[in-house]
């Protein structure tokens, strides 16, 4: 595969900073993810077309027995300032350009992560636990969220299946559980009542282990930060954006499916599933065609976001319509 071309210097850090343990433990790991319910819906507001600097990928690896080596999608990338500054994370505030200011001071000293549930060997990570299992690589991905609007995001992570082995699921476990930090003094937007809290998000166990379903630690050779989820988030980009949960805190493996803050929130437009399928429509906008951040114009939806050759037999003989 042809490697990407480089981005100026000016833009990026050093890409060992999200290699090196001490400098991921003090700024930790995140992404992007943008969702909004009828209750709680705004208009957005796009940044400017062509502001955004880009970096266009030569080579693309589209089998899903390369993922575990690295998936890039052969597009150009949305700048670090957008991706970093346009941001749903409203446990710190609704305003998508106001997450960055709002979220500046938050602190992931001493950060944990419990896995738990249905597991033979249940265990709290703290971050170096985390990143010993698994050296993060660069995953270029498609992010498409339910609003319409589209990213493509150069994260640096490893893929979940990798946390979940270490703690082995048993046959009874059939989904995963995520959960969100509940702390409103950190948190502020956890002070209002715009959705139950604290966050919670789920996937079926083989969704959950399938090599594109990401830990994210890094995006742009930075360390991710607050804004996009630090200090551990979850990227899973051939779902919307709300399946995306930011700064876990616990992981559970259970036999029957878990309950999603969306699903509870407005269960008639956002389903368990929240796969990308421009043939089903929200109930208030057309899920056919999307805005990419930085251009003009609009783009045709791909099914699965584009990731129908690696995800679509998750799904065989599934009703999608009533399955969304």
């Amino acid at each position: 595969m042809s490697e990407p071309n480089k981005i100026s210097s000016h833009e990026i850090t050093d890409p060992k900073v999200y290699f090196n343990r001490r400098a991921f433990i003090q700024t930790g790991i995140l992404a992007a993810s943008a969702v909004a319910t009828g209750l709680v819906y705004r208009k957005l507001n796009h940044p400017a077309a062509g502001k955004i600097k880009t970096a266009r990928l030569e080579g693309v690896i589209s089998a899903a027995t390369d993922t575990s080596n690295g998936f890039h999608v052969a597009e150009a990338q949305t700048s670090f300032q957008d991706i970093t500054h346009y941001n749903n994370f409203y446990e710190f505030t609704t305003d998508k350009e106001g997450v960055a200011a709002a979220s500046a001071n938050f602190q992931t000293k001493g950060w944990q992560v419990s896995v738990e549930g249905l597991v033979r060997k249940p265990k709290i990570f703290d971050l170096d636990d985390i990143l010993k299992i698994s050296a993060p690589e660069e995953r270029v991905y498609r992010m498409r969220c339910v609003e319409g609007w589209s990213m493509v995001i150069p994260w640096a992570g490893f893929s979940l299946s990798k946390l979940l082995d270490v703690v082995e699921p048993t046959s009874d476990a059939k989904f995963v559980a995520f959960e969100t930090l509940l702390d409103s003094t950190r948190m502020p937007g956890q002070r209002s009542d715009v959705l139950n809290w604290p966050y919670i998000e789920g996937l079926r166990l083989d969704e959950a282990m399938h090599p594109l379903t990401l830990l994210a630690s890094g995006i742009y050779g930075n360390s991710l930060p607050p804004q996009d989820g630090a200090p551990i988030r979850l990227v899973t980009p051939w779902k919307y954006g709300f399946k995306g949960i930011k700064s876990i805190v616990k992981i559970k493996l259970v036999a029957t499916q878990p309950r999603t803050t969306w699903n509870e929130a407005a269960p008639n437009e956002y389903g368990f599933y929240a796969n990308v399928n421009p043939q089903v429509d929200h109930p208030r906008w057309s899920q056919a065609t999307e805005q990419r951040i930085g251009e003009s114009g609009r783009r045709t939806t791909l099914m699965f976001n584009g990731y129908a050759e690696q995800v679509g037999h998750l799904y065989a003989g599934m009703d999608l319509r009533k399955n969304f």
